[in-house]
């Protein structure tokens, strides 16, 4: 432990005293910053890479070495450096999307290479579509469109967000304790066409990921600035209107600042309407206050509601009794409103350190209604049951990033911590009817979690060897007060849990990475369940390893293959009519990842990628020990097109096999195979396209659930496949102005 800490007081306090260094910034023909370009030595092949800010710290360097800098979409751009004392800046030009310039170097995750590909190629246009850019993950809409998705990744069903941490340039999106699940990531607030960038990672492997990152992390990073201000119209079948406008308010060198603008109304394809509306409101400031100050604040607005024709049946569609798009209970559906506040703050320090730090609040508003088990508990008036929450969200995270030189070995070390305070007011669960009475109050209260969390986490790079050895702690603080007894009552609960993980990076050669990553994770409990003393464990851990390569065997061919591990202490299962997460035993998942991309033509890209997965309880008897609706093989693929001539488009496919929906696998999930389309042309300051879901019509089922029920002419419940139909074949004509 003394050796450690002297190691941790060198990281810290390490001045350079071997070898001179070079210092730079690295931007755009339009003077904006660029991120995570490569910056070679020619000539002693150190590297390193820009950072946010578009700045980089070469170290071992000398007066008449070449440098190579090299970034997706831009030149490859070549220097001599003829002095040291001043800041080199160098400007690199935009060129046409090429996988040449991909470069895979040490860094602790790479994968995002593909993601920044995929937007390239193929940009988002939904709210959906934001989270289908993850290689291997999954989305279902099974509640009219306003209500999170529900997300497969790794052979989990992770319901709305329980495995999966989503952020927002930082700013949590999964909720704890919410009123319909614990870890609900709703990413309605975001504007697809503000994304920049997918920074996603699988596994628990990342100490600055906290909470529900076990399968993985995806965080979101929105556009500093814009190339230009638009309008863009879009209309489709099912009284589909969509109007977004993006405008460029200040673009200059040091400051920039833009607003964004969406409404959104459809029907959809049920029979009874779906009355969707949504409004989105967004607005950006980054500034380069001084040079080694940079202040950002962004502001977002969402407010929607729906209706919802619910999960169906499959017996009542097998009888007749409806159609594949009608209800049983047609007066589903919901509201919800998020209101977010978020100022970051960047201090450079020195040339090889700084301290990053983000402030956040957030008010979120949410009311839904459901019915999953129709005349089950109630024969008279029905079983709907409406879930509802007043939240506010208070947040802080300050990093300090430093990194050093000591002859062969180089280091860069990160110290973390995070604040998070969630007030649910009036959490409740009630019995209701048509949406407008309620019949009885299952519960209602308010709940008040805490958590603060710390991280170290180091990177020492030696030669081809990058060791990224690193843990954080988290404490959480859980406080109920039901409001429903006549006496007053508050409970209360406190845990820590400590995540240790490991990874390490071979670099074969230039364009072969092998890695090997291991870790420690946890999702926390609902601060209800918890207190009730129903869970087994209170911040359940997952233990990961990956082991993989990311390989280029020719220039514009990139590979990713990995083996990995997944033991979970405790599942979460979701119960809809009670209204709470159940907590179930241990669980063990494996499998085989695989992602490509390729670039056949100048202007054609193919990507690929699948999982297959074995999912399994460890505590139960074999051929009772299935995970319910955990995905054990799906696949996705594309081929996109971008032309000189200013005609681009793409037809990607994705496949989700037949999966088990209960313990014993005797009801199954059907899988499913859509199609989807895409064509337009720009033209100078114009862009014409349209967009096809479903090109084959293919009847498939969105989401799924093994559920009992009982319909109002039954004399007993029937437990079956319970389903919200896929989007049937679907056209919208998209125009968008730029100005």
């Amino acid at each position: 432990m003394k050796c450690l800490f002297i190691v941790l007081l060198l990281i810290l306090f390490q001045t350079n005293l071997f070898g001179q260094s070079i210092e730079g910034t690295v931007l755009n023909n339009k003077k904006e910053l660029i991120t995570n370009a490569q910056i070679l030595n020619l000539t002693t092949k150190n590297h390193t890479h820009s950072d946010e800010n578009g700045k980089f710290l070469l170290q071992n360097f000398s007066v008449g070495d070449s440098l190579k800098l090299s970034h997706i979409g831009y030149e490859a751009k070549y220097t001599v450096v003829q002095s040291l004392t001043a800041p080199l800046s160098v400007v690199m030009e935009e060129k046409e999307i090429s996988l040449e310039g991909v470069v895979i170097s040490p860094k602790t995750n790479a994968l995002h290479l593909i993601t920044k590909i995929d937007l390239k190629t193929n940009p988002v246009s939904s709210s959906q579509d934001i989270l289908r850019q993850v290689p291997g993950l999954f989305i279902g809409q099974h509640a009219g469109g306003g209500k999170a998705e529900q997300i497969f990744l790794r052979g989990f069903d992770i319901d709305h967000g329980t495995d999966i941490g989503i952020t927002v340039d930082g700013l949590p999106v999964n909720m704890v304790s919410h009123a319909h699940g614990q870890g609900y990531a709703d990413l309605h607030f975001v504007i697809p066409e503000t994304v920049d960038n997918i920074d996603f990672g699988k596994g628990p492997y990342y100490a600055d990921k906290g909470n529900f990152t076990t399968a993985g992390y995806v965080n979101f990073k929105t556009k500093r600035n814009l190339e230009n201000s638009s309008i863009k119209l879009e209309k489709g079948q099912f009284s589909t209107n969509r109007i977004l406008g993006m405008f460029d308010v200040l673009n200059t060198a040091k400051h920039d600042a833009y607003i964004a603008a969406e409404h959104l109304t459809t029907d959809g394809p049920f029979d009874s309407p779906q009355n969707f509306k949504r409004i989105n409101l967004f607005g950006k400031y980054t500034g380069n206050i001084t040079p080694l100050d940079k202040i950002g604040v962004t502001f977002s607005h969402l407010s929607s509601k729906w209706d919802a024709s619910g999960q169906i049946p499959q017996r009542a569609v097998d009888s007749g009794l409806i159609g594949r798009f009608g209800a049983i209970d047609d007066t589903e559906g919901g509201n919800t409103g998020r209101t977010n506040v978020l100022v970051n703050y960047e201090k450079v320090l020195t040339d090889d350190s700084y301290i990053r730090s983000s402030l956040y609040y957030s008010k979120y508003d949410f009311e839904l209604f459901s019915n999953f088990t129709f005349f089950l508990d109630d024969p008279v008036n029905g079983d709907q049951i409406k879930q509802k929450e007043d939240r506010q969200i208070y947040g802080l995270t300050s990093e300090y990033f430093k990194s050093f030189d000591l002859k062969d070995v180089k280091a860069t070390v990160q110290v973390g911590i995070n604040l998070r305070n969630d007030l649910s007011n009036n959490n409740e669960l009630s019995h209701t009817l048509n949406r407008t009475m309620t019949l009885s109050q299952i519960q209602f209260g308010h709940i008040n979690e805490t958590n603060f969390g710390s991280y170290l986490n180091t990177n020492f790079y030696y030669k081809k060897w990058t060791f990224n050895p690193s843990f954080r702690i988290d404490y959480f603080d859980f406080q109920y007060n039901d409001a429903l007894p006549e006496i007053y009552q508050t409970q209360t609960s406190t845990k820590t849990i400590v995540s240790p993980k490991l990874n390490v990076l071979y670099d074969y050669t230039p364009n072969l990475q092998l890695y090997l990553k291991g870790g420690k994770g946890f999702h926390s409990n609902d601060t209800r369940v918890i207190l009730s003393q129903a869970a087994k464990e209170t911040l359940p851990a997952a233990y990961g390893y990956d082991a993989g390569l990311l390989w280029k065997p020719v220039p514009k061919l990139l590979l990713n293959a990995a083996y990995w591990y997944l033991f979970l202490e405790q599942e979460f299962v979701y119960v809809g009519d009670a209204g709470i997460v159940e907590p179930s035993g241990k669980t063990r998942r494996q499998g085989v990842d695989l992602s490509i991309r390729y670039q056949p033509l100048k202007w054609l890209f193919w990507n690929f990628d699948t999982n297959y997965t074995h999912a399994r309880a460890i505590e139960e008897e074999v051929g009772q020990d299935y995970i319910p609706l955990a995905p054990d093989f799906i696949l996705k693929s594309g081929l996109n097109a971008i032309h000189k001539s200013g005609i681009y488009g793409g037809a990607n496919l994705r496949h989700i096999k037949d999966r088990p929906a209960n313990e014993d696998n005797s009801i199954v999930a059907e899988g499913y195979t859509v199609v989807d389309l895409n064509l337009g042309y720009k033209w100078k300051r114009l862009d014409f396209g349209f967009q096809v879901q479903n090109l084959f019509d293919t009847a498939w089922n969105e989401t799924q659930f093994a559920t009992e029920s009982k319909l109002q002419n039954e004399s007993s419940p029937v437990e079956e496949i319970h389903f919200t139909p896929g989007t049937p074949f679907f056209i919208k004509g998209v125009i968008e102005f730029k100005f």
